[in-house]
């Protein structure tokens, strides 16, 4: 009994000091916290999203989710071969390029109007807290920090760890000037030594101008929050781009729902939308969109033009690697009105206002 205990105090112990961590981050206090209060979207002591959205679907459990997280036997979950991409050299880049590239799942750089815009970026290798433990695929990671020019505004849609990295943001402090994300999610930066008064933190549906040529607006998205224990105790969100002949959506994480047809109606038509398309599964399919979500959220959206995202990188769910991919394409195809995807390579440029750009399906053949 007294040996029993022991080990249960120092479990205890080790896993208080491992929490202590900064990667954690801190929780909202202050003026801050006054603000998130004054939220409509926070109620009941937590964030809430538009509409009741339970962490699992009706039938299933918490239990029973994690052991088939851990045991059951996925086909090509992680692939075998090296994921394929394309190094391009983001410092050569003319400022007044308009592009997008991707550093897969749902990170990605982007120059509009002769500003650079880095969005959930993730370059450690990992999207978990512990070490080792949800390592990115074999190919994946051909960027650094150090590949990267000075970016004016690094946006972070949500504060999960394959969203916001920890050892990322860390790098990234010399070379970012302003920082965009939802309310309460500014702590984290706060914290880890960034000036307060280069964070703006925001509600949904409000609008940041940032100069003559470029605006954000903020706009709902259908998800949760927290790196500890403690849940929606910040904001999610998704930004919708905005030039003054240009809209994209960047989405972020979000399961399906009636916003994106209140967000196509209020800022659409877009050129292009990003949407969340990868680690779904039917058990969390009210935070993940499915792949038939995705056809009926780009439509919603108004959409010209989307890149399903959220896939590539990391195995967060219990699908085979490329199943989004596949399943997206395929689903888009067989559709009424087929809008044009974007599927780029890690690396690939995607130029912005190219409606004729072409793709490759380039995880045909990757094992």
């Amino acid at each position: 009994m007294i040996t029993f205990l022991i080990l249960l105090i120092l479990i205890v112990f080790i896993a208080y000091n491992f929490l202590q961590h900064p990667k954690f981050g801190k929780a909202p206090s202050g003026e801050r916290l006054t603000a998130i209060q004054n939220s409509p979207q926070y109620k009941n002591e937590k964030f809430e999203n538009q509409h009741f959205t339970p962490d699992l679907a009706e039938g299933a459990s918490f239990a029973g989710v994690l052991f088939e997280f851990f045991f059951k036997k996925v086909d090509r979950k992680i692939p075998v071969d090296l994921i394929p991409s394309v190094k391009t050299n983001l410092h050569e880049l003319p400022i007044y390029q308009d592009i997008l590239v991707w550093f897969g799942h749902s990170s990605y750089f982007i120059q509009l109007e002769g500003k650079r815009f880095l969005i959930d970026p993730v370059f450690s290798g990992n999207a978990s807290p512990i070490p080792g433990t949800t390592k990115s695929f074999k190919g994946s990671d051909i960027y650094t920090v150090d590949d990267l020019p000075e970016i004016d505004y690094l946006l972070i849609t949500h504060d999960h760890y394959d969203h916001l990295d920890y050892e990322t943001i860390l790098k990234l402090k010399p070379k970012t000037k302003k920082i965009i994300t939802a309310l309460g999610v500014g702590s984290h930066f706060e914290f880890w030594g960034f000036p307060p008064e280069n964070i703006i933190e925001k509600d949904w549906y409000s609008t940041i101008v940032l100069d003559e040529n470029l605006t954000i607006h903020t706009a709902p998205s259908r998800h949760f929050s927290g790196r500890s224990f403690k849940r929606c105790n910040t904001l999610w969100t998704s930004f919708v781009l905005e030039t003054k002949d240009f809209k994209m959506y960047l989405g972020g994480d979000s399961g399906y729902d009636s916003h994106f047809a209140e967000i196509g109606e209020k800022y659409g038509p877009f050129d292009i939308a990003l949407i969340d398309n990868g680690q779904y599964n039917e058990k969390w399919k009210y935070i993940h969109n499915m792949p038939d979500d995705v056809i009926k959220a780009m439509k919603d959206l108004k959409a010209k033009r989307v890149f399903p995202v959220h896939s590539s990188k990391f195995a967060l769910s219990l699908h085979s690697w490329d199943e989004p991919l596949i399943r997206v394409t395929e689903l888009n195809s067989l559709s009424d009105n087929p809008i044009s995807l974007i599927t780029p390579m890690i690396g690939e440029i995607v130029e912005l206002k190219n409606e004729n750009q072409k793709f490759k399906q380039w995880w045909k053949g990757v094992r």
